[in-house]
């Protein structure tokens, strides 16, 4: 039995065009770290549940552990690097690091992307929590993290 044929992909990431042969089902996770050369987008569980590769497909909050690379064909994905413009940390990153909002960095990324879109459209603090809830973090009790964010989004 053969291993399955590599396709090519194609689609946008952080505003450059990227394209590569990679099996179709392949995770968006592995395809960003592996082929794109992207490591800032973290794995933790592996199931959707802890909302460390959470990237931006066509806006989109998504788990890149559960989308195959098939589904990100033509979009555009924006990752933790993609946050940064003109070599300049976003509010948010910036924001986590001076309110100690990160310690392991595992769950950092996903957490940043998901307080971005949060910061989208803002509601009570109790919206915050729950947009953030499907980010886990095992370092922090998380008012640090709640902290960052408000910061962020003051300025």
């Amino acid at each position: 039995m053969s291993a399955p044929a590599e396709e090519k992909s194609s689609f946008v990431i952080n505003g450059k065009s990227w394209s590569g042969a990679v099996h179709p089902l392949k995770r968006l996770l592995d395809t960003i770290r592996e082929d794109v050369g992207l490591t800032g987008t973290k794995e933790g569980c592996g199931e959707g549940e802890c909302g460390a590769c959470t990237v931006f497909l066509d806006g989109q909050v998504v788990m890149s552990c559960m989308v195959p690379t098939c589904q990100a064909e033509g979009k555009q994905i924006t990752t933790i690097e993609g946050l940064a413009e003109n070599g300049r940390l976003h509010p948010m990153q910036e924001s986590f690091a001076q309110e100690g909002g990160a310690q392991c960095g595992i769950c950092t990324p996903g957490m940043i992307m998901a307080a971005v879109a949060y910061a989208r459209d803002p509601g009570s603090a109790e919206d915050m929590r729950e947009a953030l809830a499907g980010n886990l973090c095992r370092c922090t009790g998380y008012i640090r993290i709640f902290e960052a964010v408000k910061k962020a989004m003051a300025k």
